[in-house]
């Protein structure tokens, strides 16, 4: 079977033409469909999605489901896309879903978690709108497993929260809903920050794409969720490093269009669930006020953006939630689960689907 390429330089992006909207690129169709035990434990397994080349060679992400013992089919199934610098660890997740009568699945975009290979670049991508095979290619192994007309929602977190957002808005009608835990949606400062700083940002993308940034990562995140620092979580620091992954000119200008974006209002079909903490504390020195906040994004600027994104949308904001909000101190998880209860059970399967 003839391997499918990534949009790199062949495929419209989501959103290149100015002034307009360009059609998404077409999934690929080579899939390896076999599930294999995964890391996490003997109720997930795994599945890699060949998704071609690019200008690094191959090129591949994963699927993790959770299958405890005496899984039912369902008829609902829920596709969770990590943000950056991260991959799927959050078990907790997993079993509410399956708990709420829902199939579970999570997506290691490619060059992140279990899809980074030693050739790759971490991380990396020029356009958003790669990902849409990543998403693509998953929504097609999942119904390929539960049936054509299974309702999925997509969960999206930070950066993952954008390319969902995104996603979503391009291919009206074909997941039931949305859910978004603190996603980025706009560049931490504001859009004037934003705009006053994308034309240096393009230059930088075009001399050296993948050059190093500076790293402004104090590690202040991973200290109050890391269980070595005193947090609750043990995770693969190979796929989830401290500091983060280096921050690369052509990566940040793809984040910055995709903001640029949905700050000129994105029509998401599909119900919208925004969470967020209610406060942000990102200072250059440690507080114990991080171990209640969000210490990576504006959280109200998350609020601000929300509305945009949709005409049917939700924003709960969670008291001394950080910045995953599945990953805060087991009082605020409670709280954030049943807000997605709540919601899920009054709106969130409501849509209509392809």
């Amino acid at each position: 079977m003839p391997q499918p390429h990534t949009p790199h330089n062949t495929e419209p992006s989501w959103f290149s033409l100015i002034g307009g909207d360009a059609p998404s690129p077409q999934p690929p169709h080579a899939l390896d469909h076999a599930w294999r035990p995964d890391e996490l434990g003997p109720t997930y397994f795994q599945s890699t999605l060949d998704l071609g080349e690019d200008d690094e060679g191959k090129v591949y992400a994963t699927v993790v489901k959770y299958e405890p013992a005496g899984f039912v089919r369902a008829a609902r199934a829920v596709l969770y896309v990590h943000g950056w610098s991260d991959y799927f660890f959050q078990t907790e997740t997993s079993e509410f879903w399956h708990a709420q009568g829902s199939a579970f699945y999570a997506l290691d975009l490619r060059k992140y978690g279990r899809s980074l290979r030693d050739w790759q670049t971490p991380g990396y991508v020029d356009d958003l709108a790669t990902y849409a095979f990543d998403i693509s290619a998953a929504l097609t192994l999942i119904r390929a497993e539960l049936g054509a007309h299974t309702s999925i929602m997509l969960i999206g977190h930070s950066t993952g929260g954008l390319v969902c957002s995104l996603w979503a808005h391009y291919n009206p009608g074909e997941v039931s809903g949305l859910v978004l835990n603190s996603p980025w949606l706009e560049l931490q400062g504001s859009s004037i920050v934003r705009t006053m700083s994308q034309p240096a940002l393009a230059q930088l993308a075009r001399i050296n794409p993948k050059a190093p940034l500076p790293s402004i990562d104090a590690g202040f995140y991973a200290k109050t969720i890391n269980a070595k620092f005193g947090g609750e979580w043990e995770y693969n620091e190979s796929w989830r490093p401290n500091p983060s992954f280096p921050v690369r000119p052509g990566w940040l200008s793809a984040i910055t269009t995709g903001h640029a974006r949905v700050a000129r209002g994105l029509h998401i079909t599909a119900p919208i669930l925004v969470l967020a903490s209610t406060k942000t504390t990102i200072l250059a020195r440690w507080s114990d006020e991080m171990l209640r906040s969000d210490s990576v994004l504006e959280v109200d600027q998350i609020a601000r953006r929300a509305v945009q994104l949709g005409e049917n949308v939700t924003v709960r904001r969670i008291p001394e939630g950080v910045h995953d909000l599945a990953l805060s101190p087991k009082p605020v998880r409670d709280v954030y689960y049943e807000s997605i209860r709540q919601w899920s059970t009054a709106y969130g399967w409501s849509s209509t689907v392809n």
